[in-house]
């Protein structure tokens, strides 16, 4: 009799490890459904999928860096001074979209680069590196067009003139446009997603990236080399930090000063959120897609109910806090 209580009740905390953070997305939404008549609107499924298409392409550049045992604090930065990059080119330089999106997604590989360096060769831990850079980026940012935000037709700072350049049309596609009826924003998030699900999963690199995070000695034995492939995976962290400035500065219509900032909690909260989505344990691009959906749930739901802005974190953080203790109860049985 006692062997079959254990049994039940081990088997009832490998179902919540595996599946209590989906329940609690799966709760939030019927709670949502029953108590807002227009939350299933495919207007609304779509708001809330564009609204946290920033969210979750922030949440896989963190995600990347997590797989080595790291932890890039600048991506929201990164994504926020591309945006800025972006919008500097087409307002005030005057030139094309094409350039005005080619360089910001350089530009983030090569801080991706430079924070490898840090933390390979100077030894600096990933979260100090990453943390310092997010400073240097917001005082770049701010210097770079003198704390002002860029937007059309907007007064320069050193001449007292017009900027004459505008943002390209085609360049607004990739945050406002809609391609058979799905916003760009989310196609560009599930792209990225699928794109690095299959590299983390199905390619040797990404074996190396999470052996390397799981036991770093143990993959140096190996003949795996480390710092390559540190430097890989803050490059691809860099990259894809970039794609959701493009997205970011897009959708504004404008390069705002620290606008990756405000999306840099939700971003940390998606990416750890994945390690528990099916009793994974690991940083996973699925598991973050889904982290960033739970926390736009939660968002869009609040605001209809014309829930006090200064309130909403409250509930965010304590439906996390029983979603992550659902998942990781069960490690101290």
């Amino acid at each position: 009799m006692k062997n079959k209580t254990k049994k039940k009740q081990f088997d009832l905390f490998k179902i919540l490890y595996k599946y209590g953070t989906i329940m609690v997305i799966i709760a939030a939404i019927l709670f949502f459904a029953i108590a807002l008549d227009n939350f299933f609107n495919f207007n609304n499924i779509t708001n809330i999928f564009r609204s946290v298409s920033i969210v979750a392409l922030i949440a896989l550049a963190i995600t990347i860096s997590l797989t080595i045992d790291g932890f890039d604090l600048s991506a929201a930065t990164i994504a926020g001074f591309s945006s800025v990059i972006a919008a500097k080119f087409m307002v005030v330089w005057e030139l094309g979209p094409v350039p005005a999106i080619i360089i910001p997604l350089v530009v983030g590989v090569l801080i991706g680069c430079i924070n490898a360096f840090l933390i390979i060769k100077m030894n600096i831990p990933d979260m100090l590196t990453t943390l310092s850079m997010m400073f240097l980026l917001t005082g770049v940012s701010i210097t770079f067009q003198q704390g002002s935000a860029i937007y059309n037709f907007m007064p320069l700072p050193n001449n007292g003139g017009i900027a004459s350049g505008t943002m390209h049309e085609a360049f607004l596609y990739l945050g406002q446009g809609e391609l058979f009826g799905i916003p760009v924003p989310v196609i560009i998030m599930l792209s990225v997603a699928t794109l690095a699900h299959i590299f983390l999963n199905h390619t040797k690199y990404g074996r190396y990236l999470y052996m390397i995070g799981g036991n770093q000695e143990a993959a140096k034995l190996s003949g795996i080399s480390i710092n390559k492939y540190k430097l890989i995976a803050y490059m691809i962290s860099g990259l894809i930090a970039a794609i959701g400035g493009l997205v970011l500065g897009a959708r504004l219509g404008s390069g705002e000063v620290d606008a990756g900032g405000p999306y840099l909690m939700d971003a940390v909260a998606a990416s750890f959120i994945g390690f528990s989505i099916f009793g994974i344990g690991k940083p996973n691009a699925f598991g973050t897609l889904l982290g960033a959906l739970l926390m736009g749930i939660l968002l869009n739901g609040l605001v209809m109910m014309n829930f006090p802005y200064y309130s909403q974190d409250i509930v965010k953080g304590f439906v996390l806090i029983v979603a992550l203790s659902l998942t990781y109860y069960k490690q101290m049985r």
